[in-house]
């Protein structure tokens, strides 16, 4: 019996990385003297002028506050900061528009998870389930709830090559499972979860699921409803946007029976000292003044992102990723960190007899910047059995070339450290 050919996806039309670059301003700056190789991308992207120039639009012509007055610029501010919110949902494939809360990022989306739907969900005895590969992100806001609730907190485990083991997590869900909170790809190793197939395993026991989507947001197409997640959460300086603005993907009829985190502002209908009656989703979950310039900005590089062309963006980095891994493997007492079978924009690695830190300074020295430590995933660096890693993480602007320099940098750190 012959094997099952899978259909080969239609090739991406190539990418002008070229034209592309000069969209980006800080791109042509120099560091010490050496033009810019900028390889921190999972830590934040930059910003192309299209956002720059929204933003600073905004400020000079639009700015007022949203919601709360009757004169033109609220008017206007109100329209761009709801336009913003339209243009989230069809990023991620939302059915609708108030399913979309703005957070100032995944940190806050999974703070406010863990706060308005697990306080009333979870209790003393019940368990949420995670995985071996978190972001602090998405640990600390669980153990802060279980510390509240006399609750537990149940860990799914990977492999050495940093694939979850999904028989595993398929075990550890049990009768008291509330919650599975996951890692879209990971921030540490770019291993890129078997989501979709996570959620179907959850919500065969009625279980809602969480999907951390901070690293996958840049790299892959996000399709909230051929997911099924529950709640999907992403950050705006990860996409090409400004900090300090993200989003919430809750699918509605969760949010509508979620009460308010925190309280004032635009998350209210009205107020007596008797009672406060709430304001209708999204906006019960927004309280105080938004960060209206930031969703201006977000929605800026969202555009950006879909006129750069996603499938294009997404072979040229599959395309780096798998340069990165081939060259960097070849430097003598590189060892790759993360080899699962699928992953996305992120190459971490460590130099034999060097401290990852001396890594990053060296190469800083060459113009290079990588990001260096455990990546505010500790539990990783655990597991694996090292302290840190340097991560060169990538973004659609970077180039071939700036692989060529990245392995020229490794050269030099092993030059300089054997002496």
């Amino acid at each position: 019996m012959k094997a099952a050919v899978r259909p080969r996806r239609p090739a991406a039309p190539a990418l002008d990385v070229a034209a592309l670059r000069r969209e980006f301003p800080i791109l042509s700056r120099k560091v010490h003297g050496k033009p810019l190789v900028y390889l921190d991308n999972a830590a934040t992207t930059q910003k192309p002028r299209a956002v720059l120039e929204a933003v600073t639009r905004f400020s000079e012509e639009e700015n007022a506050n949203v919601q709360r007055a009757v004169h033109l610029l609220s008017q206007r501010a109100t329209d761009a900061h709801e336009g913003a919110r339209e243009k989230v949902r069809r990023f991620v494939n939302a059915r609708e528009a108030r399913e979309i809360v703005f957070t100032r990022g995944t940190t806050e989306a999974v703070n406010l998870v863990a706060q308005a739907w697990g306080r009333r969900h979870v209790g003393p005895g019940d368990e949420v389930l995670i995985t071996a590969m978190e972001h602090h992100s998405n640990i600390v806001p669980w153990q802060m709830l279980r510390d509240e609730k006399g609750a537990r907190l149940v860990v799914a485990p990977m492999d050495d090559a940093g694939d979850l083991v999904l028989p595993e997590l398929e075990r550890l869900l049990s009768p008291r499972t509330r919650i599975v909170a996951v890692a879209h790809v990971s921030n540490a190793l770019g291993t890129v979860n078997r989501v979709a197939e996570i959620v179907r395993l959850a919500h065969a026991r009625g279980v809602p699921v969480l999907v951390d989507g901070a690293q996958a947001a840049p790299h892959l197409r996000v399709d909230v409803q051929a997911l099924d997640c529950d709640f999907y959460a992403f950050s705006g300086h990860k996409v090409y946007g400004p900090t300090g603005i993200g989003a919430l993907y809750g699918k509605a009829a969760l949010l509508e029976e979620m009460p308010p985190w925190q309280g004032g502002g635009d998350m209210i209908l009205s107020v007596t000292f008797e009672k406060t009656h709430y304001n209708e989703v999204p906006h019960k979950f927004e309280a105080g003044t938004p960060n209206i310039a930031g969703a201006v900005g977000l929605g800026a590089a969202l555009d950006w992102l879909g006129s750069a062309g996603r499938d294009a963006i997404e072979a040229h980095e599959r395309d780096l990723l798998a340069y990165a891994t081939d060259r960097a493997s070849a430097v003598p007492g590189v060892r790759i960190v993360g080899t699962a079978r699928e992953k996305a924009g992120v190459l971490s690695f460590t130099v034999e007899g060097v401290h990852p830190h001396d890594v990053g300074t060296v190469l800083d020295r060459e113009g290079i910047a990588v990001r260096t430590g455990h990546h505010c995933a500790q539990p990783v660096m655990e597991r694996l059995g090292i302290p840190a890693t340097a991560r060169a993480s990538f973004a659609a602007y970077n180039t071939r070339d700036e692989v060529d320099a990245l392995v020229a940098g490794l050269g030099r750190v092993r030059e300089i450290f054997r002496r």
